[in-house]
């Protein structure tokens, strides 16, 4: 599954050779999205610092989200199709659970965002900011994450 988007090409900038900077460019672009959803978050805590106007509760999705982040990023696509030197505590089996548990964890945090910006400052007809705060952070999170694991290249050592 990981390699489904493998063969589709984009057209070639000539001016720009991406080859060597692929993993620094796809490395810079997922950090700053994913600071910009932490920065957000924290400008939203600090503007609206009461639980009456933001619960605290709703910082549960960004750190799930973000543990999702490393779990995601902790498996390497060798290790997810098999071409990996070594098999490690579980194999390719453990490695694609472990995948799956954290995409799960991601899209999870995404929808409880969701339901957050619409259950709680939507419908109420509160401060939309807080709820879209949220939102925005766990949409950028879930874009990092997609950029840094699919947006690299890797080096197989075998």
């Amino acid at each position: 599954m990981a390699g489904f988007l493998d063969n589709v090409r984009l057209p070639e900038c000539e001016c720009i050779d991406w080859g060597e900077r692929r993993n620094a460019v796809a490395s810079i672009v997922a950090g700053v999205l994913f600071f910009t959803g932490w920065w957000i978050m924290i400008d939203a805590a600090v503007t609206y610092p009461t639980q009456v106007e933001m619960n605290h509760a709703f910082h549960t999705c960004g750190v799930f989200s973000t543990l999702a982040f490393f779990m995601i990023n902790a498996v390497s696509n060798g290790q997810v199709r098999g071409d990996t030197y070594g098999e490690g505590c579980f194999g390719r089996t453990g490695a694609r659970l472990w995948l799956f548990i954290g995409f799960m964890m991601m899209f999870g945090s995404l929808i409880a965002s969701i339901w957050i910006l619409f259950g709680g400052f939507v419908v109420p007809k509160k401060d939309v900011y807080p709820g879209l705060a949220v939102f925005f952070q766990n949409a950028l999170i879930f874009f990092s994450t997609l950029i840094y694991k699919f947006g690299r290249t890797e080096d197989l050592w075998a």
